[in-house]
């Protein structure tokens, strides 16, 4: 399968997770990242600097309507909903919180699936509530490849549980297995 965009959400537990996964993209990886983590709202510095000091591709937390581009990972800033919008851009709200958190993984996976279908990649870590399932599923349904870190690996099991128990996943990965399948994987020209 080649693919356009992969999309990572994340919460308690993934920060060191993700930080794995960043650094060992090379900084040749021909696809965008898109993160959507729940973070501390009231903290606006210091995330992307510190996911940033590893990571083998740049991290940036982007602007409304940003253009999305291969090789770059974008950060759902703290305390707005991040959506993906036909034409590769990025669009950021304020709008109520969803699943009790902002940015909702679910609305970034979500808006991810309508935009790349069949050719995105959606991977679920840690965390400590059910955000980022009813996502998955909409990945899945809409043709795109799902993975779950395994939840025995997991600091926090809530989030993958729920994913699991929504949707048929294409894969359970440990964090290693992660890393290769992205280290691996093919890909379309946006």
């Amino acid at each position: 399968m080649n693919y356009k965009a992969v999309i990572i959400g994340g919460s308690a537990g993934s920060f060191q997770v993700i930080t794995r996964i960043l650094h060992s993209l090379p900084p040749t990886f021909p696809l965008p990242v898109l993160l959507s983590l729940h973070r501390l709202k009231h903290i606006r510095s210091g995330f992307v600097e510190a996911l940033s000091i590893k990571a083998g591709i740049p991290i940036v937390e982007p602007f409304d309507k940003e253009q999305i581009k291969p090789g770059k990972a974008y950060l759902a800033p703290a305390n707005y909903h991040m959506y993906i919008e036909l034409g590769n851009k990025i669009a950021l709200s304020t709008e109520e919180s969803v699943n009790h958190s902002r940015p909702s993984i679910d609305l970034s996976f979500i808006t991810a699936a309508q935009v790349y279908r069949e050719k995105l990649v959606g991977i679920i870590l840690s965390g400590a509530n059910r955000d980022g399932a009813y996502g998955l599923k909409k990945i899945k349904d809409l043709g795109g490849t799902v993975i779950v870190q395994d939840p025995a690996e997991c600091q926090v099991k809530t989030m993958t549980e729920a994913s699991l128990k929504l949707t048929k996943v294409d894969h359970i990965y440990s964090t290693q297995e992660i890393i290769k399948f992205l280290q691996n994987i093919k890909t379309t020209a946006l």
